[in-house]
């Protein structure tokens, strides 16, 4: 508690001293009611918040490959409190990341790049706690994989926002309103309804695809992917005409069958289908319409 008001002071000249009394301190952050402390007030600063909310974790996994089935290659439960469940989750993707570093000609300081932009990531994390509906016995969920990162919240999103919304200016709408305010304290964040154009402003920037937001069974999915590679392709065990056809699909938008044999002339239509399927597969195109008509693009 005390070092939340440290923070906050530093960060928002929040007019609270660090030595108040801390029934006092919370008292005045309105965390309680009646003297006794509020769900916020427990989830914040609580010793255990975990034996009042069981679904209030963070469940963190890195996954071999492109889809959630075991082996896990790594994998943490994060209770505590929501503050540091924010922190404890991005340290667990950044041990996860790889960050590529190299020496410009001319330059004696060596430069970095993470494979994501650690802000976005951190952006995510941070939507996905705050704004966790805690209804459902279900908890936020951090996924990566070889291709991309996925960000799970609990819950779709408060009304009247939308996922399109996400990607527009909208304003700040929020679920949990004492846990954003402390939140908004220091410094997590804004409460401008920015964060999301914050997160794809970062994707852009570090020469990544734009993020997608989707609801996937009732919950808000942030799905950060990775730029596909040369060397990502051929990791997976790409021949030449399919590492050309994903080059196809990320130009275009999708392929079908016809175009796949135009682009890599004197191959027969079941080749070309064979090709496809493979991709499909392996994870990287997913089908769709009915023979004929079938097309193909990136999943």
């Amino acid at each position: 508690m005390r070092e939340f008001l440290k923070t906050a002071r530093q960060r928002r000249d929040l007019d609270i001293d660090p030595e108040t009394p801390l029934k006092e301190a919370l008292e005045r952050l309105e965390v309680l009611k009646n003297g006794k402390p509020t769900n916020a007030c427990i989830l914040l600063f609580g010793k255990e918040p975990q034996r009042f909310f069981r679904q209030a974790e963070v469940r963190c996994g890195k996954f071999k490959g492109t889809e959630p089935v075991k082996p896990f290659l790594d994998m943490k439960v994060i209770g505590s409190t929501v503050i540091d469940q924010v922190d404890e989750a991005e340290k667990f993707i950044l041990n996860n990341m790889k960050k590529e570093a190299w020496l410009e000609p001319g330059e004696v300081k060596r430069r970095e790049k993470w494979e994501y932009p650690p802000d976005a990531v951190r952006e995510a994390i941070v939507n996905a706690v705050c704004h966790r509906d805690y209804t459902p016995q279900s908890n936020v969920q951090v996924r990566m994989f070889d291709d991309r990162i996925e960000i799970w919240g609990v819950g779709s999103l408060p009304e009247p926002l939308t996922t399109d919304d996400l990607t527009e200016e909208h304003r700040s709408v929020l679920r949990n309103p004492s846990i954003g305010e402390c939140f908004f304290l220091i410094k997590f964040i804004e409460r401008w309804g920015t964060g999301t154009n914050e997160i794809i402003k970062e994707c852009l920037n570090h020469d990544l695809p734009e993020p997608e937001f989707k609801i996937i069974t009732d919950s808000l999915v942030v799905i950060i992917r990775k730029k596909i590679t040369e060397e990502f392709l051929r990791e997976k065990g790409l021949n030449e005409r399919q590492i050309k056809g994903i080059r196809y699909v990320e130009e275009k938008g999708f392929i079908t069958n016809k175009k796949y044999r135009k682009i890599n002339p004197d191959i027969s239509d079941r080749t070309a289908l064979n090709d496809l399927k493979e991709l499909v597969k392996k994870g990287l195109l997913e089908a769709r319409g009915e023979k004929k008509s079938r097309s193909y693009q990136l999943r």
